[in-house]
């Protein structure tokens, strides 16, 4: 029993710290657990489709699915708030905009529908007719402006019932008639004769570029929009109408009929897309652009080819007349005025220039006074209170006894008293003013 147990000497000795031995104990438990794992798996799948695994499933699917539900309109609430706060326009803004500034397009402008603004501060709100028609469409156009569900819901109709935006009367009328303006316009700009030794007739080729342009911004306003090149094709074909018209109302009124037909069948289309909210400063650098360009052709047309009709009744051209102005005797004086203005403002400062300004327009009378009552200016307040005396009892209206004459003499008296009030109201200034001239 006390004696240690001796390996046979048969059985070697095996070195358990060697690389060798441990691959081979590896690879004998390799299998076991490939074995292992294949039935944890097989046992997964008993456990997966077993009924009360699916009820567990569904039960969990169930709880997590209101959960993102909710979750998904929570952040679609979050997301649209914000958006609907800051590009959100008021119905009563719009409206008083209209009310102040609607026939110049203001509440149009408030409202981000720019092209329309230009046309009504072009035509002066259609000549107050379209400004009086805003009273009913405003609401609608906010609600357009605001992307509000009522009228995208009415939008959404209008494009299952048509495909394409269908033909409104007041809409191809309005085009042919702000075509038929623009075109004019162009036309009055171009000078009639030569200027500066050059013929300027050929610009009247850009007359159909004027009408077609008219036609495609009254087309592209609201929901509707369309391309420019038909306009501008149809304009120039029927352009050609002209050499064989005389009449230029005529050929206009088909030019523009023509452009506006081309339009409205060839290139209107719904507008899908949701005006996007531009920066202020570029909205209002384009519109002044354009203004300015309007303008323009206004100044040419009143240059070139506006008159002055002088007391004889003849005709003088407007250019013509500014240049015989700039050299007039008037103008020079005026010249001479205003630079001797500036040397003593240099001197003396604006403040005394503005102070001169005000005395020499008489605000207060005095020097209308000193006229009525034909007395001087450095008379004191004792001389000016007896000859105020005198006067009123000489032209009294009860001394009259002719009645044509006391009318005339009911007028006379009131001049006196009212001259003699007002040298009453500056007495203090006229004082210190005499009182300056003594110590001199």
């Amino acid at each position: 029993m006390g004696e240690k147990l001796s390996p046979s000497p048969s059985a070697p000795a095996v070195d358990t710290s060697s690389p060798k031995h441990n691959a081979e104990v590896a690879a004998k438990e390799r299998p076991k657990k490939r074995r292992n794992s294949k039935e944890e798996k097989q046992a997964a799948a008993t456990d997966a489709s077993s009924p009360k695994h699916n009820a567990k499933g569904t039960d969990a699917a169930s709880k997590e699915k209101p959960k993102q539900r909710r979750n998904s309109k929570e952040e679609k609430q979050s997301l649209a708030q914000p958006g609907q706060l800051a590009n959100r326009k008021s119905i009563l803004m719009a409206y008083a905009l209209w009310l102040v500034g609607g026939v110049f397009g203001v509440h149009h402008f408030y409202l981000r529908q720019d092209r329309r603004a230009f046309v009504w501060w072009c035509t002066f709100g259609y000549a107050g007719i379209g400004w009086l028609a805003d009273v009913l469409q405003i609401p609608s156009m906010v609600r357009d402006v605001n992307n509000d569900p009522r009228f995208v819901e009415e939008f959404n109709a209008k494009l299952r019932t048509n495909r394409k935006p269908p033909f409104s009367t007041g809409r191809f009328l309005l085009a042919i008639m702000i075509g038929y303006f623009w075109g004019q316009l162009i036309s009055l700009a171009i000078p009639q004769t030569e200027f500066v030794g050059i013929d300027w007739g050929f610009l009247h080729w850009l007359i159909p570029f004027g009408v077609a342009l008219g036609v495609w911004t009254v087309g592209n306003t609201g929901r509707e929009k369309g391309v420019l090149w038909h306009c501008l094709v149809a304009s120039y074909v029927s352009y050609l109408s002209r050499y064989f018209i005389m009449e230029e109302e005529y050929w206009f009124t088909i030019m523009s009929f023509c452009s506006a037909l081309a339009f409205d069948n060839l290139s209107k289309e719904w507008n899908l897309e949701v005006p996007k909210k531009k920066r202020l400063v570029r909205r209002l650098a384009v519109l002044t652009t354009a203004a300015v360009i309007y303008l323009a052709l206004w100044g040419c047309f009143l240059y070139f080819n506006g008159t002055i009709t002088d007391s004889e009744g003849d005709e003088v051209p407007v250019h013509e007349a500014l240049y015989n102005f700039l050299k007039s005797p008037w103008w020079t004086d005026l010249k001479q005025t205003l630079h001797d203005t500036y040397q003593f403002a240099k001197h003396h400062g604006w403040a005394e220039v503005w102070k001169q300004i005000v005395d020499s327009m008489d605000v207060d009378g005095e020097q209308n006074a000193y006229k009525v009552l034909g007395i001087s200016a450095t008379a004191s307040q004792v001389e000016i209170k007896t000859l105020c005396r005198n006067l009123s009892k000489e032209t009294h209206p009860d001394k009259v006894k002719d009645k044509s004459r006391l009318r005339a003499a009911e007028e006379r008296f009131m001049e006196i008293q009212q001259a003699c009030e007002a040298l009453s109201k500056t007495r203090r200034k006229r004082r210190q003013r005499n009182k300056k001239s003594d110590e001199l």
